[in-house]
């Protein structure tokens, strides 16, 4: 890395934890230079406002689970014609947890942010909402393929709460009875097949 984006990245990281602790309103730029070892003038270079900031921080987080929910959802396409409930929720659930999971000292910012950027008042909420929007989509088109006999606006709502259920366990991943309690494979295996089964019922009915 070139020290330009050495710095964009540190600034990111110290963002993604402050945002993580305090949220949005509660998180102040000087307090991300304080806390990062920059300048005020860095900050502004690299984002411009703390609205942006905070898109940077959303954007390097959400295109990776994005990306890995796309490429799911199209081996689905191509393997099964029709995929089951499970099968889907799959594919949009365990990339969420597979990224918290990737870093034990991280897991609890990651997930603290996670919970935030999708219940941040607005406008805050749509910067998080549009970088998830792709893949939104993508999985309303597929439940609306299996389940033809549901409305467009009722597998929103399902969609919806099925989201709500995924914050709840990222806001909880690494506590002692949390549903994702660890960072190894089978505590991602475990914890999607978990939250699966007790979903996918509610999206059938």
């Amino acid at each position: 890395m070139t020290p330009t984006t050495d710095t964009k990245e540190q600034i990111i990281s110290v963002a993604e934890r402050l945002f993580a602790e305090r949220g949005f309103a509660g998180t102040t730029l000087r307090s991300v230079v304080s806390e990062a070892g920059v300048n005020l003038a860095a900050v502004h270079y690299h984002f411009g406002s703390k609205e942006e900031l905070f898109r940077a921080v959303v954007v390097r987080l959400a295109r990776p689970i994005v990306e890995r929910e796309l490429t799911l959802l199209e081996e689905l396409r191509q393997e099964h014609e029709v995929p089951s409930i499970e099968a889907i929720l799959t594919a949009l659930l365990k990339p969420n947890l597979e990224i918290l999971a990737q870093d034990k000292e991280t897991l609890v910012i990651r997930a603290q942010f996670m919970g935030r950027c999708r219940t941040e008042p607005e406008p805050i909420q749509s910067i998080a909402a549009k970088e998830f929007a792709a893949s939104t989509e993508a999985f309303l088109d597929m439940l609306q393929r299996v389940l033809p006999e549901q409305s467009r606006s009722q597998l929103y709502w399902k969609f919806d709460l099925v989201i709500a259920a995924l914050i709840r366990v990222q806001a909880e991943a690494g506590q002692p009875f949390a549903l994702l309690r660890g960072i190894e494979p089978a505590d991602v295996e475990t914890a999607t097949e978990q939250l699966v089964k007790f979903l996918a019922p509610g999206m059938r009915s």
